[in-house]
């Protein structure tokens, strides 16, 4: 049996308006109009003088004369036809007849008989209407005004009753428009089977409870932006066949305390009616923080724990066979009231990974349906190209493509386009307008090259794959790297190549100009920042060791002394410096080649990673090449991209 929805206008509609300004401005706008229509009927029903009216002094004179062909006598009103066959109105007065309103004009019965003269008396619906509609009229008018303003007053005390119910939207089982299932997300494969339980518990839940198993109540699903977890529970309900209610969490809170208390119940009201369902409250962590002054934060909101406390209330009140399923996202599950993963609430946590590279090439295929291809378009090689971006990231790295084919007038995306939305997408568009003088060209691609020389050079960092100094973005140039392998660690060696690479272009520019530049501020913030996450996070530093600082400090201030703040400022600036020293020591070695591809690199603007190794050849540089080793291939990594 099909479930009873609340529709979409019932649930997601607008947020109401404000009763007593609603009912203001409607009581302004009919009065408005009832002046509006007071004034035309004052303008169509008064007397008015015309051109063609014809006074009763005038009217007698020319029945003396013999002018008058024929009068035709309604009421009061006259119309005159002379013998030219032209035709005048007049009036005479409404107690007389025509032949006494003519007499005391001086015209004689003999004259007036000259004239052909008719009398039209109007029939009685016609009559009593014309004398009537001034008065019936008005009277409909105010009964018309008082039924608006009563039907207006209604409508805002409704809004008013309505202020507290849920503003949750509802997917229907049954709109496939709208319908998601497990096939439309790649990847995701671990997720997938921890939530192929809870459709399984929906589709059949009786097996579950005959052998005694409690179903989880809530399913909280963390990652990071984009990795599709709202999707990922519209395909629970999609596969499971159930009403999939959901919302955001900032929907519940409203300046009124109560508000988001009594939106919480109408919605697990709602939703027990349609059983069974799934609620989806996304990013859960707009009312879910800590209470009180745990996790960094401190004081309270009244509005926001009451519907807190009304939601561990509703899944608290969970009953075994209800059938209902509570899911929440959020990519910040640290700041999260304990009281909501306490086992009875959110005791299933599905975390969602950033995609690997065959997880990559997937979701490039799913958003690759209804698009034109042509023939050299290698999905595989864009998954290479988008190590650490999410799924929205490739999706919108497939519409970026289409949007550069249609803007050149062409029907199939290619190859080319695939490759620029990569590099659009991850530095920006390119800013044709934004021309280099000279010597700004020269320095940005000896900043460029300098990346490219010592990554490289050096074991540890990962081949370049494309050299730029057309600008994009905020920057002026660029250097993509990319490694080889997907991997979860990095190493402290890596770590040391990576700080280097990064101060690259900062050598290279002191080397070969005795001079600084702003170019490298990017590049500096990158490995200052490495640098201070390996002495404070990842225990890398020899003189500090493995303790871990907060770094954040908090509400009051940093948990460390001074003595310790300084001790690790030391340690960062030594190695930063360490890093400045190896890449000056690179470039200083390999000066002959940094000069040369630096210039080469100045005429033709960008080089691809072909292009580049083929250069390194030239001047006795080995390109790094693949390693054959049991690597995890299927682990995400970060893009390293140095920007000037």
């Amino acid at each position: 049996m099909k479930p009873d929805l609340p529709s979409q206008g019932q649930q997601g509609g607008k947020t109401p308006r404000t009763p007593l300004g609603g009912w203001a401005g409607n009581l302004l706008t009919t009065l408005l109009i009832f002046m509006f229509l007071a004034a035309a009927y004052s303008f169509f029903s008064g007397t008015r003088p015309t051109d063609n009216e014809l006074a009763l002094s005038e009217l007698a004179t020319r029945l003396r004369m013999g002018e008058v062909s024929m009068i035709v006598v309604k009421g009061d009103k006259l119309e005159v036809t002379l013998d030219d066959d032209s035709v005048y109105t007049s009036k005479k007065e409404a107690e007389s007849s025509l032949s006494e309103t003519m007499a005391a004009y001086g015209v004689t019965g003999e004259e007036l008989s000259i004239a052909n003269i008719t009398v039209d008396t109007p029939s009685g619906f016609s009559f009593w209407l014309v004398q009537l509609a001034p008065i019936i009229i008005p009277i409909l008018f105010i009964l018309f005004f008082f039924w608006y303003l009563s039907r207006q007053v209604k409508g805002s005390a409704m809004q008013a009753f309505s202020f507290g119910q849920s503003k949750a939207r509802v997917i229907d089982p049954n709109d496939d428009k709208q319908k998601v299932m497990f096939k439309d997300v790649a990847g995701l494969k671990e997720a997938k089977q921890e939530l192929l339980e809870i459709v399984d518990f929906l589709k059949s839940p009786k097996k579950f409870l005959d052998i005694g198993a409690r179903i989880p109540k809530g399913v909280l699903m963390t990652g990071a932006p984009g990795t599709g977890k709202t999707m990922l529970a519209r395909a629970v309900a999609g596969e499971a066949h159930v009403p999939f209610f959901y919302l955001s969490g900032s929907e519940f809170v409203e300046m009124f305390v109560g508000v988001g208390a009594s939106r919480v119940r109408d919605l697990f009201k709602l939703a027990k009616k349609a059983a069974p369902a799934i609620i989806f409250i996304d990013e859960i962590d707009a009312i879910g923080r800590a209470r009180g002054g745990g996790a960094g934060f401190s004081g309270g909101n009244d509005e926001r724990e009451q519907t807190l406390n009304q939601i561990l209330v509703e899944m608290d009140g969970f009953e075994p066979n209800e059938k209902l399923i509570i899911m929440a996202a959020t990519n910040r599950p640290d700041v999260l009231d304990s009281a909501l993963l306490r086992p009875g609430r959110f005791d299933r946590q599905v975390t969602l990974d950033l995609p690997d590279i065959n997880d990559r090439e997937q979701i490039l295929i799913i958003h690759a349906k209804k698009k034109p291809f042509t023939e050299d378009v290698k999905l595989r090689v864009i998954a290479e190209r988008t190590p650490g971006m999410s799924g929205a990231d490739l999706a919108n790295v497939m519409n970026e493509a289409s949007i550069l084919a249609a803007r050149e007038d062409r029907k199939q995306v290619s190859q080319y386009d695939l490759v620029r939305s990569v590099e659009k997408v991850m530095l920006g568009p390119e800013r044709q307008s934004h021309i280099l003088s000279k010597e700004e060209k020269e320095i940005t691609a000896y900043h460029e090259m300098g990346h490219a020389l010592v990554a490289s050079l050096l074991p540890k960092a990962d081949p370049v794959h494309k050299v730029s100094i057309i600008s994009r973005g905020r920057a002026a140039g660029y250097t993509i790297k990319l490694p080889f392998e997907e991997r979860r660690m990095h190493s402290r060696n890596e770590f040391y190549d990576d700080i280097a690479v990064a101060l690259g272009g900062y050598a290279s520019e002191e080397l070969v100009f005795s001079d600084l530049t702003t170019g490298a501020s990017n590049d500096i913030a990158v490995a200052t920042n490495l640098a201070r996450s390996m002495v404070t996070s990842f225990g890398m530093s020899r003189e500090v060791g493995p303790v871990a600082y907060d770094v954040g400090g908090g509400l009051h201030g940093p948990n460390y002394s001074e003595e310790v703040a300084a001790k690790l400022d030391v340690e960062v600036t030594r190695l930063m410096k360490e890093g400045h020293r190896r890449a000056l020591q690179v470039l200083t070695a390999n000066r002959a080649a940094l000069d040369a591809m630096s210039k080469y690199l100045t005429e033709v603007e960008t080089l691809e990673q072909a292009d580049f190794e083929k250069l390194l050849l030239m001047h006795g540089i080995a390109p790094k090449q693949r390693e054959v080793k049991g690597v995890d291939e299927g682990a995400p990594t970060v893009a390293s991209t140095s920007q000037s």
